[in-house]
């Protein structure tokens, strides 16, 4: 099986209790409201892409201690903090609590939240993550974080460098930057309400950093594959998935959506936190649907790795 760098889970159980089955809805509510007064202060600065005049950002600043500082201070913010090894309170989703010391299980990522915006590490790069309430593609999964561990830890075995990527389900865009930072050509797909958080911190992350730029577009799972996406032309050496199967209805559309692209010679990587009584259903039928494979096995986060069951479609 594959390799980890840091472990994801206890950051995804704490910190995404937004998006658990076993939440009542009056904790899901607290903490939406939490998410909104924390974030309406950064409406404006995603809103324009994440790119904030410097001086607005400082007079901000002056008139409360909770507002944005500008890029400088936040790349001093984040080598402090590494060199203290304090990270995000695990029991604090607001980020309003103050940072501790704290001994990291062995699958950890490099995580801080600040003024709300979270700082993820991977690839050799501080990532900075706008998250958006309102929707569970906006908000951060726990198989997001699995799934980047795996492909930063496992680089000779993906070997993204050049490759084409296509990414379902992009949500806030950190495996997408991930596999882009990675040297891969990356078409990061949503849907439509959820492309500009999307893009705007893709493109955040990515600028000057990468060997091409990411791509992005709007994709509803099984709707006009064909017509919207000819499967002659759908070339990827490598489709991600992270997160997509949860309580939703479209669980058959989504199975046909990976068929669609996942070609003989791609090599789909589909990273999954098992919530649902409906999930060893899906899972059975992917097997079923692919030659796949199960290379990381962590309680219940699971990555496969598979490959097209049609002629020339290579058996893992």
């Amino acid at each position: 099986m594959g390799t980890l760098s840091a472990s994801y889970f206890e950051k995804g159980k704490a910190y995404l209790l937004l998006n658990e089955e076993e939440d009542n809805e009056d904790e899901r509510n607290k903490r939406q409201d939490a998410l909104r007064e924390r974030r309406q202060s950064d409406e404006q600065e995603r809103d324009n892409g994440g790119e904030e005049d410097v001086e607005e950002r400082k007079e901000r600043s002056s008139d409360s201690s909770e507002d944005e500082t500008d890029d400088e201070d936040d790349r001093q913010e984040i080598e402090r903090r590494k060199e203290s090894g304090r990270v995000c309170d695990s029991d604090d989703p607001t980020g309003e609590q103050e940072v501790r010391q704290e001994r990291k299980p062995a699958w950890a990522p490099n995580f801080l939240c600040r003024n709300g915006r979270d700082v993820y590490h991977y690839a050799g790069n501080d990532i900075v993550i706008y998250e958006s309430i309102g929707s569970y593609g906006s908000v951060m999964w726990p198989a997001a974080l699995a799934l980047c561990s795996y492909l930063d830890s496992n680089r000779l075995e993906t070997e993204l460098l050049g490759k084409r990527v296509l990414e379902l389900g992009a949500g806030t865009g950190l495996v997408a930057i991930v596999a882009s930072l990675l040297g891969a050509a990356v078409t990061a797909t949503d849907l439509p309400d959820l492309l500009g958080n999307l893009t705007a911190n893709v493109m955040r992350n990515t600028r000057g950093r990468c060997r091409f730029t990411p791509e992005f577009t709007a994709l509803s799972w099984g709707n006009e594959l064909e017509r919207l996406f000819p499967r002659s032309l759908q070339n990827y050496d490598y489709v991600l998935a992270a997160d997509v199967v949860y309580h939703h209805d479209f669980l058959a559309e989504l199975l046909l959506t990976m068929q669609h692209f996942c070609q003989p010679g791609t090599t789909l990587l589909w990273a999954n936190k098992v919530r649902f009584t409906t999930d060893p259903t899906f899972t059975q039928n992917f097997k079923e649907s692919f030659h796949a494979e199960l290379v990381v096995e962590e309680g219940d986060m699971k990555i496969y790795k598979a490959t097209s069951r049609e002629e020339g479609g290579m058996k893992i």
